[in-house]
C-alpha cells in the first residue's frame, strides 16, 4: 500500500509513548563524547557510523545478541552528570518528535560502576528528565515525562528496586518494570516485588511474550497481576486466524480486561518475534479492538522514533488519522499518570490536533 500520510505530518501530531529504553536512545555523538570522558573503547568513534553499527549489530534476529549492544551505552552511563545529560536529551529528542507523553525506563542496578548509589542514579535520572521538559516548553514543544524503574530478570535485585521506585514515587517516578531475557528468567522469581507494588497501590508493567511465548503473558498476568504487557506479541499464537479469529481463553481475558500491549513493530522484527511489519500482528490486534499502543523500544538500536513507527504502519497497514489517533489515545488511557492528567492530556492536547487533520 502507498502511504498517504507524509512523515512530517506525523512529527506534527501529538503522540504518547509507553515503552521507551533510556539506554536504548543515546545520541551517538553522545556515547563517542562520555566514552572519551571514561575510556570505554567503542567499535568507531565516527557518531554517524556509530549509529550504523548499533543498528546493524542489534539487526540479528536474536533477543539475546540484540541486548549485547547495550554494553556500550550502559559503560557511559555511570556517572550522574551522563545520566543528568542522557535523560536531558532523551526528553529534547522526544519532544522534537512530537511525543507529548512518555514514559521512559531504565535499570538503576546497571549504573553502579561509579560509586553511584541507587538513589544518587535515580535522582539524575529526573533531574535530567525535568530540564529536558523545561528547554522543551521553552522551544514551544510541551511533554511530560513519567519514569519507570526497571529490574533486570537475571538478577535478584528485584524488591530492592520496587522499593526504590515506591520511594521516588512523587519525584517522577511512575511505574516498575522488569526486563531482559525471558527464556529461564519467569516473571514469578519476581513475586514478592509484584506484591509488595499491590500492597503499594503502584503500577507496574512487566516484559512478556516478546521472545517467549504465551507461558509468560500467563504468568505475568495471572501470577504478578500487571497492569501492562511489555511487547506482548505473542498473545497471537492464542488466536487461531481464519475469517472470523477465535480466540483463546488467555487471548479473551487480556481483550476482556483491556491490558495493554505494548507493541514495538521495529524491535520485535529486530530480534525475531516476527519476521516482518507486514507480518506483525498489530493489524489483526487492532482489528479484534485489543488495547493496542505503538512504541519504540530502544531508538538507537532500531534506528527509529515514533514517527517513524507510525510511518511504517501507514505504508504497510495503510492507515490514517483516525487509526493513529486511536493508537496514541490508547497508550494515553493506559499511562501511569492519575486519571485526570491523562484525561487533560488526551482532551486538550491529542483530540484536538487530530480532529484538525480528521475535519
Amino acid at each position: 500500500m502507498v502511504a498517504t500520510i507524509r512523515y512530517e505530518d506525523i512529527v506534527k501530531v501529538p503522540k504518547a509513548l509507553l515503552h521507551d529504553h533510556l539506554d536504548g536512545g543515546l545520541r551517538p555523538a553522545t556515547i563517542v563524547e562520555l566514552a572519551a570522558e571514561v575510556g570505554h573503547e567503542l567499535p568507531t568513534t565516527d557518531p554517524e557510523a556509530l549509529g550504523r553499527w548499533f543498528v546493524e549489530a542489534a539487526d540479528s534476529g536474536s533477543l539475546e545478541r540484540y541486548l549485547e549492544t547495550f554494553a556500550h551505552t550502559v559503560a557511559v552511563m555511570q556517572t550522574g552528570p551522563a545520566l543528568r545529560r542522557v535523560a536531558r536529551e532523551c526528553a529534547l529528542d522526544l519532544a522534537a518528535d512530537g511525543v507529548v507523553y512518555a514514559e521512559v525506563r531504565f535499570a538503576p542496578e546497571q549504573h553502579l560502576e561509579r560509586d553511584l548509589s541507587l538513589d544518587e542514579v535515580v535522582e539524575a535520572v529526573l533531574a535530567g528528565f525535568a530540564e529536558g521538559t523545561a528547554q522543551a516548553a521553552e522551544a514551544g514543544l510541551g511533554i511530560r515525562v513519567g519514569t519507570l524503574l526497571t529490574a533486570m530478570r537475571h538478577a535478584a535485585r528485584s524488591q530492592e528496586i520496587a522499593e526504590l521506585a515506591v520511594r521516588h514515587r512523587d519525584a517522577g517516578v511512575v511505574g516498575f518494570d522488569i526486563a531482559g531475557a525471558e527464556a529461564g528468567f519467569p516473571p514469578t522469581r519476581h513475586l514478592d516485588a509484584f506484591e509488595y507494588l499491590q500492597r503499594e497501590n503502584f503500577h507496574f508493567t512487566i516484559h512478556a511474550g516478546e521472545a517467549f511465548g504465551l507461558p509468560s503473558i500467563w504468568q505475568a498476568i495471572q501470577w504478578c497481576g500487571a497492569d501492562r504487557l511489555g511487547h506482548g506479541v505473542r498473545i497471537v499464537d492464542d488466536i487461531t486466524p481464519g475469517g472470523a479469529p477465535v480466540l483463546g481463553r488467555l487471548a479473551a481475558y487480556v481483550r476482556d480486561k483491556r491490558i495493554p500491549l505494548e507493541l514495538c513493530p521495529s524491535s520485535n522484527v529486530q530480534t525475531g518475534a516476527v519476521d516482518s511489519i507486514a507480518d506483525h500482528p498489530i493489524g489483526l490486534l487492532r482489528d479484534l479492538r485489543f488495547r493496542v499502543t505503538v512504541n519504540t523500544d530502544n531508538r538507537l538500536m532500531s534506528g527509529t522514533s515514533m514517527s517513524r513507527e507510525m510511518f511504517l504502519l501507514t505504508e504497510t497497514f495503510g492507515y490514517g488519522w483516525r487509526e493513529l489517533q486511536w493508537f496514541t489515545i490508547n497508550a494515553m488511557k493506559s499511562a501511569f499518570i492519575p486519571f485526570d492528567e491523562r484525561l487533560r492530556i488526551i482532551d486538550e492536547v491529542i483530540k484536538p490536533a487530530y480532529a484538525k487533520l480528521l475535519a
